[in-house]
């Protein structure tokens, strides 16, 4: 499987006149093990400008491309970060040269916030949606759920709003479909980080 992904970043980046750095291929490794593992959770950190984001947002446009009927939730501390990863996933599929068939014709749903592919019928979600971390996601069902920089210094910084970030995000289990997959990006911004949480705290 890996090998596809990794073909399908090499593409995009050769397409925008970009080499891949190395480390791309290995968040890349990263997130596909996530994707395909066992535990289907993962958290991804780096160090600042590194690309995490846009390693991401090739990786869920592939995530697309090989399995047309996934739904993606993006989540973020603030609806306009997440927008910015939409746009960035709905960029690489309406020009990478593997992803023409991917767009469709009617761009009803092909906006900023919510987007959706050419794909099985029957399927009710967006095949990519954001949220801001205080959106409504009553309802929501998602097979991939993408928290990017969901703690920032406005979610984080008193213990209370670390409290209700934490509680916030426990729901996420009851949106995350059977067998789905949750993956953080970030980086800490307190001592009481969430990302050195686990699952039981």
């Amino acid at each position: 499987m890996i090998t596809a992904f990794y073909d399908f970043m090499d593409t995009w980046n050769r397409y925008i006149n970009k080499e891949t750095p190395l480390h791309h291929h290995r968040m890349m490794d990263f997130l596909v093990d996530v994707w395909s593992g066992d535990v289907r959770r993962g958290l991804l950190m780096a160090f600042r400008h590194s690309g995490k984001s846009t390693v991401v947002g090739i990786f869920a446009a592939c995530v697309l491309y090989v399995r047309p009927e996934t739904r993606i939730l993006i989540l973020s501390a603030e609806t306009g970060l997440a927008t910015r990863m939409v746009n960035h996933v709905r960029n690489i599929l309406e020009n990478h040269p593997l992803c023409v068939d991917m767009v469709p014709k009617n761009k009803k749903e092909w906006a900023s916030g919510r987007i959706t592919i050419n794909r099985p019928v029957g399927i009710r979600e967006p095949s990519v949606v954001c949220q801001g971390i205080h959106g409504n996601i009553t309802g929501s069902r998602a097979d991939l759920i993408i928290c990017d920089d969901v703690e920032v210094p406005n979610t984080c910084n008193t213990a209370q709003k670390r409290d209700a970030l934490r509680e916030r995000l426990r729901e996420l289990d009851f949106i995350l479909s059977p067998g789905g997959a949750m993956i953080y990006i970030g980086t800490p911004h307190t001592m009481d980080t969430i990302y050195r949480t686990t699952d039981d705290d």
